[in-house]
This record gives structure tokens, C-alpha cells and sequence, in this order.
């Protein structure tokens, strides 16, 4: 759901390559029906052309849709930019001036733009280090979701009542050390072998779980699996829809190892010097969003096939933010 934090340094060269192949010159305009419910009254954003960007995962297509609306809804004539490729180019997108804002993620920036290696484990001095290193690039950040994506264990009901309901990765650990045949984990390449992953999880929590009980596979497999109960607790990505789905109970990162992704506006600076209004169209969509908020929302899309930019306007609706 994130991205890989292992990304290297673009060259110049390489970068320009990126964006041109990224779509950054093209983009369609938004034409929601929409005016002010409880956010843009007085139209503060009227006769500002801005551009909304994100990157392609189902999360990030909402978040977009969720912003570009809420613009809309404010006055703005709206162009969108929401699904391009990877990381990097919807974030040079709105460094450069392509676009103007996205929902970013605070540990995405931290770690793998900022080149950071440690994350911070308070999510609100994470967020604050994040803008503090951001400014010198032109970017802004807004204050930030609870909306947190990151890595999480989860486990099926019917094993959540007969291994006497875990609630935390600190119970996980305790259940490995009394019945180690118990805990068994499905998790992917990437995460059995990363520092905030497995590795860096099992010394946190003082786990010793042998490598037979532990199954690589693709990420979407996890959750089936899980499901089913074919592998005790599973990785997944505290967001994602099929949590909900699957009817899946989340443990609670209670030594607070993994981590930060907050969700939090990212803005070019210029572009909110020039229309600083949408800090306070965005402040309470952004206070509203978090990972129940998320996981029903990527659920409509992952799981019911619905399209996220109507997602996205059902919610502001159906929360009073914007009106039809």
C-alpha cells in the first residue's frame, strides 16, 4: 500500500525521463455538481486553478478524489492529475509546481525522501521533523490524519477466540512463547527480511518464531490466507479494505515498533502562499480521516468494484462537507 522504502537516488536525467512518462502534462478537469456544505462557504477558493495529484493505489485515488472535490466545492476550478505511478513522480509533481497538493504519507517522506533510516515513534513529532525538512523544498505539510498505514498482524475471529483473543503484538509474543506451534505468520519476501519489518518486530517484542512456521507469499494471498485460517496471524497494511471484508481483528503495535504513515496534506508552498484557503478547506476533512474511515472506503472499491472518485464524493456527502 505504501511504497517500498528501499528507493534509490534518481539522476536528473533519469527523473525527467520519470515525469514525462508519469502523465504530469496531461490531467482532465474535475466536474462534480458540488457546492459548500460545512466546508468552502463563501466560496474562498473561487477563481483559483489548482491540481491535485496522487499516486495509483486504490487509498491514494480516494484521497485525491477527496481533495479535488472539497476544492471544487470551495470555488476552485479543478485539474486532475490523481493516479500516477509511483511515489516519486506524484511527489516531484507537487515539488516542481505540476501539481499543487496530494495526501502523503509522513513516514513515506521521512524515510524515503528525507533519507532517514529510523522512524520516529511519536506520530505528531514525526509529522513536525517531516515538515521542518520539507520546507527547504518548497512543500508544505498540513497537520496530519490518524489515518495511519502501516504494517500490522492480523488474525482470523475463529483463531482470535481460540488462542483467547489477542489484542497486541505484545500478546502475539506471549502466545509464541507458551505454545509456540501456535503462532504461525504469512507475511511477504520484502517484510521477512526488512529492519521495520519481521526482523526488527521479533527483537521489539522478544518473538522467536521459527522460520517453518513462517510462509512467503504475494500480499493479496496474505489475506485469503489469513481468512481462512490456514496461517495464524497474517501482514497486512492497517488500511486496506479486505480487513473489513474478511471480518479480520487487527493487533495493536502497543511497543509502537512499525513505523508512522500518516496520512497529511502536502502542499506546494507557493501555491498555498498564493491561496492559503485551502488549509482550511482541507483542516476538517483531513480531522475526520482515519483507518476505520479508510478501511470502509478502500473496502467499497477493493472489495465492491465501486469507482473511487465516487467513493470519495459519497463520503464528503454523506458527512455533510459538500453538497449536491
Amino acid at each position: 500500500m505504501r511504497i517500498s522504502t528501499r528507493t534509490s537516488a534518481i539522476g536528473a536525467v533519469s527523473l525527467a525521463l520519470l515525469l514525462a512518462g508519469c502523465g504530469l502534462t496531461s490531467g482532465s478537469p474535475m466536474v462534480d455538481d458540488v457546492k459548500p456544505g460545512s466546508i468552502g462557504k463563501g466560496l474562498p477558493l473561487k477563481g483559483a486553478d489548482l491540481t491535485v495529484t496522487s499516486k495509483e493505489f486504490t487509498e491514494q485515488l480516494i484521497l485525491g478524489a477527496i481533495m479535488g472535490i472539497a476544492f471544487q466545492a470551495a470555488g476552485a476550478d479543478v485539474l486532475d492529475r490523481t493516479g500516477i505511478q509511483g511515489s516519486i513522480g506524484a511527489r516531484e509533481a507537487v515539488k516542481g509546481g505540476d501539481a499543487d497538493a496530494m495526501y502523503e504519507y509522513t513516514g513515506t517522506a521521512w524515510i524515503t525522501y528525507q533519507g532517514n533510516s529510523k522512524p520516529i515513534t511519536d506520530p505528531q513529532k514525526q509529522w513536525q521533523a517531516v515538515r521542518d525538512a520539507d520546507l527547504k523544498n518548497g512543500i508544505t505539510w498540513l497537520p496530519p490524519a490518524t489515518l495511519n498505514n502501516t504494517y500490522a498482524l492480523a488474525i482470523n475471529k475463529k483463531n482470535e477466540a481460540k488462542y483467547h483473543n489477542p489484542k497486541t503484538l505484545s500478546d502475539v509474543a506471549a502466545l509464541s512463547k507458551s505454545d509456540p506451534k501456535a503462532v504461525t505468520l504469512c507475511v511477504e519476501s520484502e517484510f521477512s527480511s526488512r529492519d521495520d519489518g519481521l526482523p526488527g518486530m521479533q527483537k521489539a517484542y522478544g518473538m522467536k518464531i521459527p522460520s517453518s512456521n513462517i510462509t512467503k507469499m504475494d500480499t493479496g494471498i496474505i489475506y485469503t490466507q489469513v481468512s481462512k485460517g490456514s496461517c495464524t496471524f497474517g501482514e497486512v497494511f492497517t488500511t486496506d479494505g479486505r480487513i473489513k471484508a474478511m471480518d479480520l481483528s487487527v493487533m495493536a503495535d502497543d511497543k509502537h515498533f512499525f513505523p508512522n504513515y500518516n496520512a497529511a496534506p502536502e502542499m506546494n508552498s507557493k501555491a498555498l502562499k498564493e491561496h492559503p484557503e485551502m488549509a482550511e478547506v482541507l483542516a476538517p476533512i483531513t480531522k475526520k480521516l482515519n483507518n476505520t474511515v479508510a478501511r470502509d472506503l478502500n473496502s467499497k472499491v477493493d472489495v465492491e468494484g465501486q469507482d473511487p472518485h465516487e467513493v470519495a464524493k459519497d463520503w464528503l456527502i454523506e458527512e455533510g462537507f459538500v453538497k449536491e
